[in-house]
């Protein structure tokens, strides 16, 4: 058998597992597999590097299927390759308990990178898995070490060019000149219910060389000579992030679905696959053939990867030595061990009856971690002044050939790959999506920034975080009406049921400086699933901790910050509310306090403890300036935004909200003479 002929086995054999699986399922995305066949085997078995044997070999290179809907092109290839995917999965492909699913979840262990689907978030996704790469080269190579040295590449359809976080980060990577960033673009004319024709015609090369990146067309998608070119090609360009047009034909070899959008997002039929079968010179039986030859072919990759993976090994046993703190570091970002005294610095903060606002105590906080942690890094979508979440003297995160002229916006440190402040400029969506890839690629720590209200457009990437439980922090300030003059459009009121809604994310709102302190410590421990913290804008009171419980029992959830023997009523505060509380409390008798910044935390706890905390017995009242939904699972009655804000001054809007302790003191009364009658 010739090399061609080969070459056309295993093309076809990635074809018929996938169309097989989907037939079989009866449900799933034929169209796909069978257009883009020809680039995954090319760039899998020419210019991939990885271990199948190892899939979590820290300097293999990322791949991403963004275009998840064709999930079976990367199940047949991780199957074929030698991932711990066996073929039994591929046969329960889209059924319950495999690990075949619909569209891509990830799953390290067999070598499935992130969580794609939702088009446009893994585009955005292998911007940040590139960007991880470039930041741990430039902190541990050294000029005898090329020691992180690996490519990210993806296939992306039309669909994912289009979405809008597409190109927020096509175009901060072009502008971080991202050279290890490849992407074949499934280009087949074809969404799911139409022809390109009718609505996207644009010229996206020359688009993506406005951006930025370098270009390349492959005219035939079953040119694998061409498509070898185009990517080798990709590879010599340094300075640039490259997209590779390859011109498709969606379902190919599928006499009566080939190029039409039917084939998209429905299975062939049994007797379409028997005829796409026999018109690509294929067995009709049995389903899910692999030939002896195109597996032998396609295994190599096992000892190949090995090999690689022993090279590098060896590499780094020998860069451990000669640079022993550098290496202690790596070291512990790829087990992800956090470093021994990292929170040592954590201020204190002393009571004062003024305060300060949450952001400002959480980003003092910021600074006294970042230096222990050498993994975490981030940025805000433009608003480092108002976040506080600029890390001073971390230098920024740049190209070194970007970074000239009359640049500005430095917090110290100077621009390059190994700056630790991300300018993301005013792109929260990407900034999201960004950050998920970040943490997925590099064992990495990414922080986003933002004000809450700006939530909205960063929710797909919140979920998606928590979907695949990975650890990204979400800072949230300017976090309710509080607000004030930026009026309603800026001020938070449905946001943070909106995020409690999202299973697995850990949503934080401390009451003062050191529940703000508290909350950051949480965050940076809670390793397997990501936090949104919830911060002020508004200066809020620092209690007295010799008066009230310590702060401590944030990791609670929910804790006692002050108590009497048998309390009639419970009153519960959160975030800025919480001074309130504490206050109104002072001119009510018999009554507990409870701090309560984190629903999710408090229902991690035991029972036993919630009881302790909130028993059904004791009437509870809680304030918060948000939306009521969903509190009435804690308390009897609440003080809530239920409607939108209003622009004028801050105070002002909090007082005519009922927000003042004269409003909590008087509807707790309410409600305890209520409970009279």
């Amino acid at each position: 058998m010739g090399d061609a002929d080969l070459d056309l086995l295993c093309i076809n054999t990635i074809r018929m597992l996938s169309i097989d699986a989907v037939q079989k399922a009866n449900s799933g995305h034929p169209g796909l597999p069978l257009d883009a066949a020809p680039m995954g085997y090319v760039l899998w078995t020419q210019f991939l590097k990885y271990n199948p044997s190892n899939p979590q070999w820290f300097n293999r290179d990322r791949f991403v299927l963004s275009a998840g809907h064709g999930s079976m092109l990367l199940y047949s290839l991780l199957h074929l390759t030698g991932y711990p995917l066996p073929l039994e999965q591929i046969k329960q492909f889209r059924q319950w308990g495999s690990d075949t699913a619909g569209h891509p979840e990830r799953h390290p262990k067999i070598g499935i990178e992130i969580t794609t689907g939702p088009l446009g978030q893994g585009f955005a996704n292998g911007v940040g898995m590139a960007m991880a790469e470039a930041y741990l080269a430039a902190r541990y190579n050294k000029p005898d070490f090329n020691l992180i040295d690996h490519y990210t590449y993806a296939i992306v359809s039309d669909g994912d060019l289009m979405e809008g976080v597409a190109s927020e980060a096509a175009s901060l990577a072009g502008h971080l000149k991202l050279g290890k960033l490849i992407y074949l673009y499934d280009d087949n004319h074809m969404t799911l219910s139409s022809s390109t024709q009718l609505e996207y015609t644009e010229d996206k090369a020359a688009r993506f060389r406005a951006y930025g990146w370098h270009t390349e067309e492959v005219k035939d998608g079953n040119d694998i000579a061409a498509i070898a070119k185009a990517i080798a090609k990709a590879k010599e360009v340094k300075d640039r992030p490259s997209l590779i047009l390859i011109r498709t034909i969606i379902g190919f070899g599928s006499p009566n679905k080939e190029n039409t959008f039917e084939v998209h997002g429905s299975p062939l039929g049994e007797e379409e696959v028997k005829l796409t079968k026999e018109n690509l010179d294929w067995p009709v039986e049995p389903p899910f053939l692999i030939p002896e030859k195109a597996l032998a072919h396609f295994r190599q990759a096992v000892e190949k990867g090995k090999k690689n993976e022993d090279d590098w090994n060896k590499q780094f046993e020998a860069y451990c030595k000669k640079y022993p703190k550098e290496g202690k570091e790596l070291q512990n970002i790829i087990s992800g061990k956090l470093p021994e005294g990292w929170d040592k610095e954590i201020p204190t903060f002393p009571a004062d009856p003024k305060g300060l606002a949450t952001r400002v105590a959480a980003g003092k906080v910021m600074q006294a971690i970042f230096p222990h942690l050498p993994n975490f890094l981030g940025g805000s979508a433009d608003l480092n002044a108002s976040t506080f979440t600029a890390l001073k003297g971390a230098g920024d995160f740049e190209s070194p050939d970007q970074a000239k002229g009359d640049m500005q916006g430095s917090e110290g440190g100077g621009w390059s790959y190994a700056g630790r402040n991300i300018f993301y400029g005013i792109r929260e969506h990407a900034m999201g999506a960004i950050s998920n890839g970040m943490a997925a690629s590099g064992n990495l720590i990414p922080f986003t920034a933002t004000f809450l209200t700006f939530s909205d457009y960063m929710r797909p990437t919140i979920r998606l975080a928590a979907l695949m439980e990975i650890q990204v922090i979400f800072v949230f300030t300017h976090d309710s009406i509080g607000l004030g003059e930026d009026g309603p459009t800026h001020q938070s009121v449905e946001h943070l049921a909106a995020l409690r809604a999202i299973p697995h994310l850990a949503v934080i709102r401390p009451g003062d400086a050191n529940e703000a302190a508290v909350a950051w410590k949480v965050a940076i421990e809670r390793q397997t699933n990501p936090t949104a913290l919830i911060l002020s804008r508004q200066a809020v009171p620092t209690l007295d901790r010799s008066v009230y419980a310590s702060a401590e029992g944030l990791r609670k959830g929910a804790y006692i910050l002050k108590d009497v023997p048998h309390p009639d009523l419970i009153l519960i505060g959160t975030g800025s509310e919480l001074g309130l509380v504490a206050a109104a409390a002072e001119k009510l008798e018999n009554v507990r306090v409870v701090s309560m910044p984190s629903w999710e935390l408090f229902e991690e706890q035991p029972e036993s403890y919630k009881k302790s905390v909130l028993p059904a017995d004791v009437l509870t009242l809680s304030v918060e300036a948000g939306v009521s939904q969903g509190w009435s699972k804690y308390a009897d009655e609440m003080i809530a935004v239920d409607k939108f804000g209003v622009s004028a001054p801050g105070n002002l809007v909090m007082k005519n909200y009922g927000f003042s302790v004269d409003n909590v003191v008087a509807k707790a009364k309410e409600l305890l003479q209520r409970k009279k009658k």
